[in-house]
């Protein structure tokens, strides 16, 4: 059964488990299989589905909003995002300024298909563009009723504390959520960094791939499968990501957490989504997938917590061995 968690301190409900659409959308995935995808994942009770401007340029939008608009989902009964900073080539397709957030957001509304946006996330920081500038943009669109939640995407604590001393000394409104990449072979953000923002701001979090690309998935622990992610044209670097000797360590640390897996008998996948899913700072871990098959093993991941014992989750760290640094405490 899906469980339900809080947007950060947020009165937003999103489903533990999400849709997204990076790289499997416009590349791997047409609209009839869109539209597969999101049904099976709406009625397993997934309600949020995330998107950006930049995934296949606008494509793996138009295809969601065709899916949505042929599935008649209600539309008070599900959220979706869109994420601004690359809308094409051109200077001012690009970045965060006031003029590109407004024209990525009417470009969106009308690619899915919807009269408002749900989340609109900043898809990095840009250090051409003030942040008091982008933070007023988002609070302009809240206000014209375009979107409702607005936040960022691989922004640092910093960055995040600067957008909201803007917003509180302006009277503007602050970002709601930060979407990071989190999984077990990276925790930085989540874990250690982002400590202070989810007390001092009630931040949510919206994670994003979870099996490192299907790493974590043991798909890769003898090699690289023909018909994979690593081997689609334009993700040359991700599949360099995992060939140097960094990589390759990691890998080892994939291959021995794979015979844990087996020992608790359940697959790989299940254990690094369920272990995402274990902390309490995540409001929700993103899932993508370009098979059917794919889609419905991944939600069958929230089955699997309660194996997740703390002495399991003692072994996983023995293994990965890369706990980030908590707050030092002096003088005690």
């Amino acid at each position: 059964m899906m469980e339900y968690r809080r947007l950060g301190k947020s009165g937003l409900k999103i489903s533990a488990l999400s849709l997204g659409s990076w790289v499997t959308f416009g590349k791997q995935v047409q609209t009839e299989d869109a539209k597969i995808l999101l049904k099976t994942a709406y009625d397993a009770g997934v309600n949020f589905f995330d998107n950006a401007e930049g995934y296949e340029a606008g494509k793996s939008e138009k295809i969601m909003g065709e899916a949505i608009k042929n599935l008649g989902l209600s539309r008070d009964t599900f959220a979706v995002s869109s994420k601004v900073f690359w809308g094409g080539t051109q200077k001012m397709q690009l970045g965060l300024s006031a003029k590109h957030v407004r024209d990525s957001c009417d470009l969106a509304l009308k690619r899915l298909q919807v009269e408002y946006l749900d989340l609109y996330y900043c898809h990095r920081p840009d250090i051409d563009t003030p942040i008091e500038e982008t933070v007023r943009a988002m609070h302009n669109l809240i206000l014209q009723g375009k979107i409702i939640y607005w936040g960022t995407s691989e922004w640092s604590a910093q960055q995040i504390t600067q957008a909201h001393a803007v917003a509180q000394a302006h009277g503007l409104t602050p970002p709601a959520m930060e979407q990071p990449q989190y999984n077990l072979l990276h925790r930085g953000k989540v874990e250690s960094e982002f400590l202070p923002l989810y007390e001092n701001y009630g931040l949510g979090t919206t994670i994003w791939s979870p099996l490192a690309s299907g790493i974590l998935t043991g798909k890769y622990n003898d090699g690289v499968p023909s018909d994979s992610r690593l081997n689609l044209p334009d993700y040359e670097w991700l599949k360099e990501l995992w060939s140097n000797e960094e990589g390759k360590q990691k890998l080892e640390k994939v291959r021995e957490l794979t015979k844990l897996s087996k020992e608790l008998g359940i697959s790989m996948t299940h254990l690094s989504i369920s272990w995402c899913l274990k902390n309490p700072n995540v409001s929700t871990v993103i899932l993508g997938a370009s098979r059917l098959n794919q889609l419905e093993d991944n939600l069958k991941s929230l089955d699997v917590i309660d194996k997740l014992t703390p002495d399991v989750m003692v072994k996983i760290e023995a293994i990965i061995d890369n706990k980030p640094a908590g707050p030092e405490r002096f003088g005690q």
